[in-house]
């Protein structure tokens, strides 16, 4: 497993009142992973537009900063994609919106192809910020499957770089596992007999897969794993809003079809209503 999984990160540059915080959020990631820094705008090149992205990134300037500065002309989905696989970006960093009315925040459309057909991971902010607010908390999902050791190995990596205090592993278990109707005292005993044996062998799995991560990773954060019966992905996203995680850490759908639009795929229920700051990782 890789736990230096981001050695180049992007960011869609739109000069908007977010650009700042957008660009600072940005920086700030490239030197706690030690990534080049590339910043791609849609739209012609101009010194205009160079000295106003130089201005910004003045402060970086003594860190040092490495970025380079991407123009391209064409479809915003497009031309961000290209970029990702032109530069073999790693991470991609866009701004997610604030539906204003219900005060929740929503992938917008650009954002939402992007995060379908990204060959790389994606960062989702919803509070992009010019001071640090620091990571504390960080949740990760630890469902069973082939890409879950390197994600979780991955979050491990995050919260040392961005000095987390805790993570926190959630299992989601689908409810047919259980088997069992309830409706008297003694199927009520045999469900919850059931749910502790499955709760015993989740943890034990989760714990294995935290043996093989160096220690250095894991020896200065508190670990918890945290077992949810319900739906994948609306689950872990209701768990990482109420336990106020900073960060919630996902791993990409193997494959995206018509069908996951019609009967949501768990990345879907996260995009519609995006409960922190999130971490697709590919």
């Amino acid at each position: 497993m890789s736990l230096k999984p981001f050695n180049s990160i992007g960011i869609g540059v739109a000069f908007s009142p977010n650009l700042k915080a957008n660009l600072f959020e940005a920086a700030r990631l490239a030197l706690f992973f030690d990534s080049k820094l590339f910043l791609i705008h849609v739209g012609k090149a101009s010194e205009d537009k160079i000295k106003a992205l130089k201005i910004i990134l003045a402060p970086f300037k003594k860190d040092p900063l490495d970025y380079e500065v991407v123009f391209k002309l064409g479809n915003p989905v497009d031309v961000i994609l290209n970029a990702t696989l032109e530069h073999k970006i790693d991470l991609l960093i866009l701004g997610a919106v604030q539906r204003e009315r219900f005060l929740k925040y929503y992938v917008g459309s650009i954002a939402r192809k992007i995060t379908r057909k990204a060959k790389c991971s994606i960062l989702l902010l919803i509070k992009p910020s010019v001071e640090r607010v620091r990571c504390q908390h960080i949740v990760v999902n630890g469902l069973k499957d082939p890409k879950t050791e390197q994600t979780i190995a991955s979050a491990f990596y995050v919260a040392k770089q961005l000095q987390a205090e805790k993570i926190t592993v959630v299992e989601e278990i689908n409810q047919d596992e259980i088997k069992v109707k309830v409706d008297d005292d003694v199927s009520l005993r045999r469900s919850n007999i059931i749910k502790e044996r499955i709760r015993l062998r989740e943890n034990a799995r989760i714990k294995d897969i935290i043996t093989h991560i160096p220690k250095e990773y894991t020896e200065n954060v508190v670990i918890k794993s945290q077992p949810i019966f319900g739906k994948q992905g609306y689950s872990i996203g209701h768990y990482a809003q109420i336990s106020r995680a900073d960060l919630l850490v996902m791993n990409a759908p193997t494959k995206m079809t018509f069908w996951d639009r019609l009967f949501p795929h768990d990345i879907e229920h996260i995009l519609t209503e995006l409960p922190t700051d999130v971490l697709i990782l590919q």
